[in-house]
């Protein structure tokens, strides 16, 4: 236990655990870290770790308990400090989307489709009591390119103009996700847990404490234009008009609000991926932003992403934005 945080016996203790194998697991971009634990006789649980100042557990658990109100599948919630980053939760098990169709690549059609699935039951619910997913979001958030990766390849650009494209481009959607819809954020197949070891069956979710209200395409994207997982442009197609199918939702300007998200959320991967490397020490993040990359070019080709287009094409050199030049280390 000489490496494990400390305080994580005591509270395993008080939670009624004190008798498990405490086994680490990898982490993520975050400071967050999980444990596994493992008692005789196969009962299992996951022991999150969300230390202050950097992390707090408590958006993650008033989201996972709207979510359960509400019919979806978040962890149930065994026990909680929140106030030291400790949270017990109902185990999942290891079946994430991901790694499923590593081993199930046959059966990815059906995968994507009981996630976008999962996308429309979420969109039916009234939203939950989260902060708006408005313009000062989506502008912080974008700017995260020009704050670290524009840097990083020494780039001087126009900061100013890069905020005023975004805001011309952005704006006409705004309009469109009010009432608005409760948005995940980072809604992609190493988040999706196969509680029943294959599509179709019970869809956990997870890595949720980041949820506002918003526009229904934003999931979307971050399940289709997925940064970790390379998804075909032909199977993104399939699963935007699976959406539209049962969503009920057909025009033209959906399609040209999920480009805008599309752009908005790859511009601000981009800049995290660099900063988990410049800031965190993190490089192995480096790695996927061609994959980013790729996918920020098509949305910039919709004409909805116009001025942000202008301004990429005279502020970012050529030679940087395809995907062997994506990132000078």
């Amino acid at each position: 236990m000489s490496q494990l945080p400390q305080g994580l016996a005591d509270f395993v203790a008080r939670a009624g655990w004190a008798d498990a194998a405490v086994a680490p697991l990898p982490g993520d971009a975050s400071f967050r870290r999980y444990f596994r634990l493992l008692r005789d006789g196969g009962e299992s649980a996951m022991l999150m770790h969300a230390p202050p100042p950097h992390e707090d557990p408590a958006p993650f658990l008033g989201v996972a308990r709207w979510l359960s109100d509400n019919g979806l599948r978040a962890p149930a919630i065994l026990a909680e400090e929140a106030g030291e980053g400790w949270v017990l939760t109902e185990d999942f098990g290891n079946d994430r989307m991901r790694d499923w169709l590593d081993l199930n690549p046959a059966h990815e059609r059906a995968a994507y489709e009981a996630a976008v699935e999962a996308l429309v039951a979420l969109h039916r619910v009234p939203a939950g009591p989260f902060a708006p997913y408005d313009m000062a979001v989506y502008a912080r958030e974008a700017a995260l390119l020009t704050e670290w990766y524009c840097p990083a390849q020494g780039l001087a650009v126009d900061v100013a103009g890069y905020a005023a494209a975004w805001e011309e481009a952005l704006a006409p959607m705004l309009a469109r996700q009010n009432p608005g819809v409760t948005v995940l954020r980072d809604y992609h197949a190493e988040n999706i847990m196969l509680l029943g070891g294959q599509p179709g069956t019970p869809q956990g979710l997870i890595d949720f404490q980041d949820a506002l209200v918003g526009h229904p395409a934003y999931d979307l994207v971050s399940l289709l234009q997925d940064a970790r997982r390379d998804v075909s442009e032909d199977l993104e197609t399939a699963m935007l008009l699976h959406y539209a199918h049962h969503a009920g939702v057909a025009d033209e300007e959906f399609l040209a609000d999920y480009a805008r998200l599309g752009a908005q959320r790859n511009a601000k991967i981009v800049g995290i991926f660099t900063r988990l490397d410049r800031r965190d020490g993190k490089p192995r993040y480096l790695g996927m932003i061609p994959r980013v990359w790729d996918a920020l070019e098509r949305d910039l080709a919709h004409p909805a992403l116009e001025p942000v287009a202008r301004w990429f094409d005279a502020n970012i050199p050529a030679t940087l934005r395809f995907a062997r030049g994506a990132f000078a280390a």
